[in-house]
Order: structure tokens, then C-alpha cells, then sequence
């Protein structure tokens, strides 16, 4: 081996391993690496401020009727859902007990998390908790890492309240959301079941 076939060699070796650093760097930024795999985006979680409502509201709004959907005799609708969602959740903001987060995404709103201490229950033997009562992601946006970011900062802020665990319902289809869940060290406890009288 001559010494330009060396200084050959040596370059090849230098940009293979520049592209690798390189490939490595793109990937840590969230490039989408082949057709249908999961690509990382840029967001916060934070509290909630009154200008984030009309976008928490459209999403709540969707949360409802997703539920509605799913089963119109147990879960009912109404009507101007994002205005009622918006008046309800401006009354919670300030509420220490009470939890409101939003994943933001620039200036829009991509998913929100309502969470809130409960006292004891005791007609359902629960004790004093927190209770995670919505968690939704607008769906352009979905398996992204957004809902499992939101639902821990809820967890670790009703911890913070002295919440000695977090308990949440989700209804029997959505699979998905359940898998998360469990993913995130939540354990199944109740089933409730439904039966039509009329």
C-alpha cells in the first residue's frame, strides 16, 4: 500500500465515520428515519393559562364526543361543549388542588391533562387521591410521546399534593390508551359494567 492509497483510506475511513456521527446527530433531533416509523417532535408541557383554553376546549370537545360515540347511552353530549369546557376549566386554573396542563407545540395546543386530588369515597372504597380525569392529544399528532409526557407531569404534580397514587378510567375499547397506561406502571383495579333498564 502506497501512501496515497493510505491517504485514500484514510479519507474513506474519516467520512464514513463523519456520516455516522452525523446520521446519529439527525436521529437524536427526531428525523423520521424510514416511511411509518414514530418521529419525535418538539413541544412543552406546562400549567394551563386562560389564552390556552378555546384550544383545550376544542380538544375536550373532542374527548366527549369520541366517548358519545362509543357508547351514546352511558356517556351523554350537550350542547356548545367547548364554551362549557372552557367556563368549567377557567374555574379549575387556579385551584390547588386542581391540575390543568397543556402540551404546546408553538403556539397551538396539541393535547391537554386534567387531573385533581378527590377526597374519600366511601361508598367506592377509595381513598383520598389523585384522579387523572382527562388526558387527550389531538390525533395529527399521536404516537409522539406527547399523552405519556402529559400524563406523567400529572402524576409527578398530584404527587407533589400529597396524592399517594393516581387512579384513571379509560373506556374497555380504546386499547391504545390502555397500553400506555400499563406502560407507565398504572395496574387494572375495577371493571364497570352497564346494563340498559328502560
Amino acid at each position: 500500500m502506497n501512501s496515497a492509497d493510505a491517504a485514500s483510506d484514510g479519507d474513506k475511513i474519516r467520512r464514513i465515520a463523519l456520516h455516522q456521527l452525523h446520521q446519529m446527530m439527525t436521529d437524536m433531533k427526531g428525523r423520521k428515519v424510514r416511511e411509518g416509523s414514530t418521529r419525535h417532535m418538539r413541544f412543552v408541557v406546562r400549567r394551563c393559562r386562560p389564552g390556552d383554553l378555546p384550544g383545550v376546549a376544542r380538544l375536550a370537545a373532542c374527548l366527549v364526543r369520541e366517548h358519545h360515540a362509543v357508547d351514546p347511552d352511558r356517556f351523554f353530549t350537550f350542547d356548545r361543549i367547548e364554551e362549557g369546557y372552557a367556563a368549567y376549566l377557567r374555574g379549575e386554573l387556579d385551584k390547588k388542588r386542581s391540575i390543568v396542563l397543556v402540551a404546546a407545540r408553538g403556539k397551538s395546543i396539541v393535547g391537554y391533562a386534567y387531573g385533581r386530588i378527590e377526597p374519600r369515597d366511601w361508598n367506592a372504597l377509595r381513598d383520598r387521591c389523585g384522579m387523572l380525569h382527562d388526558v387527550y392529544v389531538d390525533e395529527r399528532v399521536r404516537r409522539r410521546g406527547v399523552a405519556a409526557r402529559l400524563v406523567e407531569e400529572v402524576v409527578a404534580q398530584l404527587a407533589a399534593l400529597g396524592a399517594p397514587r393516581v387512579i384513571l378510567m379509560t373506556t374497555t375499547r380504546n386499547k391504545a390508551a390502555q397500553r400506555l397506561f400499563r406502560r407507565l406502571g398504572f395496574r387494572t383495579t375495577m371493571f364497570e359494567l352497564t346494563r340498559e333498564i328502560r
